[in-house]
Formats: structure tokens, C-alpha cells, sequence
């Protein structure tokens, strides 16, 4: 009898030390996670505030050049050298296409990477439809806005470069819905995995790369502030919803 009750004694405590060390075992793993993710996000952000600055130095540039520009071809015009004065203002329209920004949401942050992206995107010859304007009231950090949006960008850009040039193609909208902000962002997809419910990357080797971290990003800002992450795939076709409470107050 002594036997069975040390026996079970012994097994209590295993299964207690196990249940001890398997919660220990995930609080390490989270914690890794949360490394990686906080690494991951200021690798991010680190990259927009250049691209940022970049475009703010740009402009600066083109302002001090203005009075050159002016002088130039006030010159080339009193010469009546008119052909010279059209292919200067072609210049200067290709260069101000460089600085000038593409899509203006009223959020520094967004914008740099909504341009950024998009840019990268119109090289691959992926057609683009965009309406983004960022409402007041941001219940998330810009840090964690920045972390959102490029993600679904990038797996927007990533998919379509899998696809012949002339199937790719992004809708992107940003704005207010019911005192939430809502993000979505449509576009051509190929291959998709999915497993007990949850979408994958198709990444190779995706335990090396920041991709799904990226994934996981996204849903826990989402649980964060309340709100909700949708995805959903037809053929041919991936959507990715964010949406999460304005500040009202």
C-alpha cells in the first residue's frame, strides 16, 4: 500500500514538475518571440525613418536648386532657345516625379511606406488601385502602425511577384469605418497555404526569416486594441482585413 501511495506521489510530481517545466519551456519561447519581434520592428522602422529622411532631404534639395532653375531658363528664353527650355522643364519634371510623393494619407509614417512599397510594386508592373487617408485618433503606436502596414504590404508585393506580371495586381484602402481604422488590402495570389484554419507563408525555409513573425505581428496588434484580423482567399485572388477602435475620447 506505502508502495502505491509513494507510486503515486512520484507520478503527481512528475506531472507536476512536467506541467512546471512545460509552461516554462513557452514562457521562454514567447520571450524569444518577443525578442525577435522587437528586433524585427525596429529593423523596420529604422528602415522607413531613412527612406523618410531621404525623401524630406530631396525636397529640401529641389527648393535650394529653385532659383538656379528659375535663372536657367529665363536665360534659354530670352536666347529664344525654346528647344533647350523644353528639355530642361522634361528634366525637372522627371526629377520632381522622384521627390514628390505618390499617395499623401496625412500620416508621415504611412506615407513612407505606402510609397516605398507601391514603388517597389509599380517596377513589378503590378496595377494598383489606392485610397489611404489615416484618420485621427490612432489607438496604436506609430511603431506598431508601421509594423502592420508594411507587413501587409509586403505580402501583397511578395505574392504578386510570383505571378505572371500580367495577372499581379493590389487594391489598398485606408480609413475610417464605424470609428474603427480599417486597413484592407486585396491582391493576385497564386499558391496558398493554409493549415487548421491559419494561413502559412510559402516561404522556404520560413523558421529562418522574419515573415511569419510578421503574420503574428499583425494578429497580436489586432488583440491588442480589441479589433480583428480577416483573411480570406479565393482563386486567384488573397484579402487581409485589419481593423481596430478609434480614440474617441
Amino acid at each position: 500500500m506505502k508502495i502505491l501511495i509513494i507510486a503515486a506521489a512520484v507520478i503527481l510530481i512528475l506531472c507536476v514538475l512536467g506541467r512546471v517545466g512545460f509552461l516554462l519551456i513557452r514562457r521562454a519561447m514567447y520571450d524569444m518571440i518577443d525578442r525577435r519581434i522587437e528586433r524585427f520592428q525596429s529593423e523596420l522602422i529604422e528602415k522607413q525613418v531613412r527612406e523618410i529622411q531621404n525623401m524630406y532631404r530631396q525636397v529640401r534639395g529641389w527648393r535650394h536648386d529653385y532659383r538656379n532653375h528659375i535663372s536657367n531658363m529665363k536665360i534659354w528664353l530670352s536666347q529664344g532657345n525654346y528647344q533647350k527650355l523644353a528639355n530642361y522643364l522634361d528634366e525637372l519634371a522627371d526629377d520632381l516625379d522622384t521627390v514628390d510623393t505618390v499617395i499623401k494619407t496625412g500620416n508621415v509614417m504611412a506615407d513612407a511606406i505606402l510609397n516605398s512599397k507601391l514603388g517597389t510594386a509599380e517596377k513589378l508592373g503590378v496595377r494598383l488601385n489606392v485610397k489611404a487617408s489615416v484618420p485621427e485618433g490612432l489607438a496604436m503606436s506609430d511603431v506598431e502602425l508601421c509594423s502592420v502596414l508594411g507587413n501587409m504590404l509586403d505580402n501583397a508585393v511578395e505574392a504578386c511577384a510570383s505571378l505572371p506580371e500580367e495577372e499581379r495586381f493590389m487594391r489598398i484602402y485606408i480609413g475610417r469605418l464605424k470609428g474603427n481604422l480599417y486597413l484592407s488590402v486585396q491582391n493576385s495570389a497564386g499558391k496558398v497555404r493554409k493549415e487548421n484554419g491559419t494561413y502559412l507563408t510559402t516561404k522556404e525555409n520560413s523558421s529562418e526569416n522574419m515573415h511569419g513573425y510578421g503574420l503574428f505581428r499583425i494578429d497580436r496588434v489586432a488583440k491588442k486594441y480589441g479589433g480583428y484580423v480577416n483573411r480570406q482567399n479565393e482563386e486567384g485572388i488573397f484579402a487581409t482585413e485589419f481593423m481596430i477602435p478609434l480614440n474617441t475620447a
